[in-house]
């Protein structure tokens, strides 16, 4: 699959901070592709440097084998941070606007409304749209034009379950429909992993893994065990020759030396029989979420 965006040794400093650091991912065309990481991860810089919005310190950032150069990157349309929007005006308004200022026909307004499934609220004021009506009318105007990539910089961030699943609709069907390939930037991971065909993980400006979804998610399995003394629970699993690691909710995620999980049956025995109380075992679906957790465990 070629590439629609790939960036090498990608490095931006602010004073003495590092924000990104030798960052070198590749987008497939047509892809949804997660760029996850926890707030002040880099990922807006990131995206900002991908626009031309900032200047890298070192490295390349090339779009559909072209260079991308200060001041703007072509074929590309954004989301980054809070819709900016006038409330005053209709949405139709909001969207003529940019549709006047990128010389494109009328029927290019109805056609994003369609996309976006807003056309029966477009003659309302913004100022009266809900946050999810807001954010559907700001990636509306990020589509005009038929940009070739969509950044979407935490397109959920903020919005009630309806919203959400109508967003996550809408991100799913925007590759078929517009040969559009996807760069959605989130730190919520559970959520991006039911939309997105590849992710890359970063922390403190650094890759931590990149790939397909199927194949960052067919790593080691884990059991899932919850005790009353989590802590002695961890020094007894390890002195057994396991591994054992802090999980959600304060479980332990264990596994064996040679990354798959143990018996459950074993390390119930185990457990009980040195007078743990166990309240919780089961086998661990494999997750971003868990995944990403354990890839911060190793490079700490």
């Amino acid at each position: 699959m070629s590439a629609a965006l790939i960036t090498e040794l990608l490095t931006k400093r602010f004073g003495r901070q590092r924000a990104v650091e030798n960052l070198s991912i590749r987008v497939p065309e047509r892809s949804i592709y997660g760029f996850l990481g926890a707030n002040g991860a880099g990922k807006t810089t990131t995206l900002r440097l991908m626009l031309g919005l900032l200047r890298p310190d070192r490295g390349t950032i090339r779009l559909f084998g072209q260079p991308v150069r200060r001041g703007g990157a072509r074929g590309v349309g954004a989301l980054i941070e809070a819709p900016s929007l006038y409330p005053h005006l209709t949405g139709r308004e909001n969207l003529a606007i940019t549709r006047r200022l990128l010389g494109l026909p009328p029927t290019e307004t109805d056609r994003v409304l369609d996309l976006v499934d807003l056309r029966a609220g477009a003659l309302r004021r913004v100022g009266g749209f809900s946050l999810g009506m807001r954010q559907r009318l700001a990636i509306a105007r990020a589509l005009l034009g038929r940009p070739r990539v969509l950044i979407l910089d935490e397109p959920t961030n903020g919005l009630d379950p309806e919203g959400i699943v109508d967003m996550r609709a809408l991100i799913r069907r925007l590759p078929d429909a517009e040969g559009t390939t996807l760069i959605i930037s989130s730190h919520l991971l559970g959520e991006v992993e039911q939309v997105v065909t590849h992710a890359a993980m970063i922390h403190r400006g650094r890759l931590l893994m990149e790939d397909s979804l199927p194949a960052l998610l067919s790593g080691p399995g884990s059991l899932e065990v919850e005790t009353a003394v989590p802590a002695a629970s961890a020094a007894l699993l390890v002195g057994a020759g396991l591994i054992a690691e802090p999980g959600r909710a304060g479980r332990l995620s264990v596994r064996t030396a040679a990354g798959s999980a143990p018996e459950p049956q074993s390390i119930a025995r185990l457990l009980v029989e040195a007078g743990h109380e166990l309240r919780h075992l089961a086998r661990e679906k494999p997750s971003l979420e868990r995944l990403y957790h354990r890839q911060l465990a190793l490079a700490a």
